[in-house]
Formats: C-alpha cells, structure tokens, sequence
C-alpha cells in the first residue's frame, strides 16, 4: 500500500503559477502511475493530468493542455503538478491517486487533497 500526501496549494491570482507536490510513502514508488484529480465546490471530481508508470505517458484533461504539467521524481518518491496561467475556474480541492496497473479503472489510493484558490 502506497500513502500519498499533498502540498503546495494556497490562493494566487489569475494568471499566477503553482507546484503541487505529492509525496508517497510505502512501496515502491515507480511501481505506480500516478495522477492529479480535482474537485470543484458542488461538482464531481475530475481528472486533471496522469503519468502512466509502463511507459511514461501523459495525459491531460482538455481544459488544462498548455498550462499543467505533470511530472515524477522516482528517486524523490514524488509526483508534481505545475500548474501555469491559473484561471479562476481552476479553484478547486486537488488530489493525489495512484493505482498498480495502467490497464485497470480507477484508483485505489488517495491523498488527503489540497485547496487551490484562483482569484480574478
């Protein structure tokens, strides 16, 4: 089992930028695609951007493609969300998931989340 913590949330304004970090504690880390969901007030979580672990790949939800990156430090057990020219739309709960397979749905391990706040 993998526990996941997240950091690096707070409030910026439109336009500003900011480093989501997830920390991942238990086995081991390169095992794990890792992703970035969010969840805004009154509406259902969402995907934001995954790493898969078989090969690296990305993946970004449409409304974000340009302005986040997903990235994984696997000596640093670490998965990162820089997130870039923040519109207000992007407030939300962010949260950390990982799961053991790329070819299964859903993901069985979360973080506790942490609250971005976009300001116009």
């Amino acid at each position: 089992q993998v526990q996941l913590v997240e950091s690096g949330g707070g409030l910026v304004q439109a336009g500003g930028s900011l480093r989501l970090s997830c920390a991942a504690s238990g086995r081991t880390f390169s095992r794990y695609a890792m992703a970035w969901f969010r969840q805004a007030p009154g509406k259902e979580r969402q995907i934001v951007a995954s790493i898969r672990r078989s090969d690296g790949i990305l993946y970004y939800a449409d409304s974000v493609k340009g302005r986040f990156a997903i990235s994984r430090d696997n000596a640093k057990t670490t998965v990162y969300l820089q997130m870039n020219s923040l519109k207000p739309e992007d407030t939300a709960v962010y949260y950390c998931a990982a799961r053991d397979s790329d070819y299964v749905n859903g993901y069985p391990y979360w973080g506790q989340g942490t609250q971005v706040t976009v300001s116009s």
